[in-house]
């Protein structure tokens, strides 16, 4: 059988959690102060690193560069191990506030998973494992001196670590608010539901070697794609709380930035008060969004002496009359904002003058809750040169005698 045969199903999880350490790492710099960001880090390059080593032709390139049969099975369950002490300590980290007691469990939690580590080095150094074995070394050797002690060790570490966070995560979960903690937990959940089944099924293999039967399937076959599950979900666990809400304001924001599009480009006659600061499209986000809107507000404070509060209410009234309050709101700022602009355009400011005008805030609101009006009505202003504010309120002129409202926006992004 080709080693390459099983690369597969270990690519996509390892790029998988390799990009979610590449994506924490610009966090890790700023923050490498914040011990959870440390911890973050450091659990998904021991999830990295595991499913790495685990990978069957990796393991054999362990075994050639060390010049040492069968090195990469400790080296391996080491790292799991390791996995595993700080899966439980990131745990309480969530579940707990900051005390001296918390910092003695988690200390304690160390100290007996480096034990373990310490135990599978000293256990492999006793065992005499002259063949190298890639796939089946668990069951192979599982009536071998010391690598049966071995094998057993690191099982019941991994099967520990997943009944002890189970149960503190169950115990918890109740009190659990937030919906990314809680997709997190669940995550965890199913990982380690996951894991159990893993170890149940090697320890029933090596049970069958114990007794001469050969359950060798249960080991190479059955339980693998439970260790992948168990290891993708975990990380993805840990992940999704931290992660979770920063994608939530980057959706939030890159929608806000496509809505706010439109109105920029219709005030784009409107010249800025300043020079604007040049941010490049591969800028932040937030950066962008936050240049988008001081330049919608500073054009909307240039256009302050030609809003008519007058026909923002009098196209209100009409349109509330059969509309949403959002969707009446929408039309009203829309209409008066490009009869505010073409009034700045003629130079014809309102008759109350600069006399503390202003385009109050529920207009802003509104105008941006509706922006696909807004841009039909602007499409309108620029075909035939009119304002919007010409048309009677009870029968908006548009191109098709339509009422804007029911019209779909077009060239929007």
């Amino acid at each position: 059988m080709n080693l390459s045969d099983f690369h597969i199903p270990y690519v996509l999880p390892t790029a998988l959690l390799a990009l979610a350490l590449v994506a924490r790492f610009q966090m890790l710099v700023r923050a490498w102060r914040d011990p959870d960001v440390r911890a973050t880090a450091l659990l998904l390059g021991l999830a990295t690193a595991v499913f790495v080593s685990v990978t069957p032709v990796n393991i054999h390139r362990i075994n050639a560069m060390t010049g040492v049969t069968n090195i990469a099975a400790p080296w391996s369950y080491s790292l799991l191990t390791a996995f595993c002490a700080t899966c439980l300590t990131m745990i309480m980290r969530w579940r707990e506030t900051p005390s001296e007691q918390r910092r003695r469990r988690m200390r304690r939690v160390y100290v007996i998973y480096s034990a373990i580590i310490a135990g599978l080095w000293l256990t492999f150094l006793l065992a005499d494992l002259p063949v190298e074995r890639i796939y089946d070394i668990d069951t192979y050797y599982a009536n071998t001196p010391w690598m049966r002690e071995h094998i057993l060790l690191y099982l019941v570490a991994h099967m520990a670590s997943a009944l002890v966070a189970a149960y503190m995560i169950g115990r918890w979960f109740s009190a659990v608010t937030g919906a990314w903690l809680k997709a997190g937990l669940i995550c965890l959940q199913v990982g380690y539901a996951n894991g159990l089944v893993f170890d149940i099924m090697k320890i029933i293999a090596i049970g069958a070697r114990w007794t001469g039967t050969n359950w060798d399937f249960l080991s190479t076959r059955v339980a693998p794609p439970f260790a992948l599950l168990d290891a993708v979900l975990v990380a993805i666990g840990f992940i999704l709380p931290q992660a979770g809400p920063a994608l939530s304001r980057w959706i939030s924001d890159a929608r806000d930035y496509r809505r706010l599009h439109p109105l920029l480009r219709t005030l784009q006659a409107i010249e800025p008060s300043a020079a604007r600061a040049r941010v490049g499209r591969w800028a932040p986000l937030d950066l962008r969004l936050i240049q988008r809107q001081q330049s919608i507000h500073d054009a909307f404070l240039r256009l302050a002496p030609y809003f008519d509060d007058a026909l923002y209410q009098q196209a209100y009234e009409a349109a509330r009359t059969n509309r949403s309050e959002t969707r009446a709101r929408g039309l009203a700022g829309a209409r008066a904002i490009c009869a505010a602009i073409t009034s700045y355009q003629q130079e014809k400011p309102t008759a109350h003058g600069s006399q503390n005008a202003q385009i109050r805030t529920d207009h802003l609101d509104a105008i941006s809750a509706e922006l696909r009006h807004l841009v039909r009505i602007s499409s309108l202003r620029n075909r035939r040169g009119t304002s919007p504010a010409q048309p009677t309120l009870d029968q908006p002129a548009t191109a098709n005698g339509h009422d804007p409202a029911e019209i779909p926006a077009s060239g929007t992004r």
